[in-house]
């Protein structure tokens, strides 16, 4: 796995025991707000509280830098695995660089 640039907006998310890279791309986000709705209304909804587990799910599978054998099935597990509090610290990383962009 490549580690995770946090000047960059990247995070690490641990899947079936080995630490993933999720990387905000143009590519991956773009394919996030096609399935999940505008980004802006994502974040919106995550700061009301109001984030679904399949939509942070989802967002994690799209900035998956490397998915390397890996079902979404697998990323949901992580999720549910972790917990809500631990999956709090990459998906506020993601959604900061949604918001603020690349420095």
């Amino acid at each position: 796995m490549t580690a995770p640039n946090p000047l960059r907006g990247e995070a690490s998310l641990p899947i079936a025991g080995t630490p993933r890279c999720l990387r905000p791309t143009f590519t991956a986000l773009v394919a996030a707000e096609e399935e999940l709705g505008p980004l802006f209304a994502l974040v919106e909804r995550a700061g009301a509280g109001e984030l679904r587990l399949a939509e942070m799910a989802a967002l994690f599978w799209h900035c998956l830098a490397d998915r390397d054998a890996l079902t979404r099935e697998a990323v949901g597990e992580a999720v549910v695995t972790q917990g809500l509090a631990a999956c709090a610290a990459p998906l506020r990383t993601l959604l900061a660089q949604i918001l603020k962009g690349a420095p």
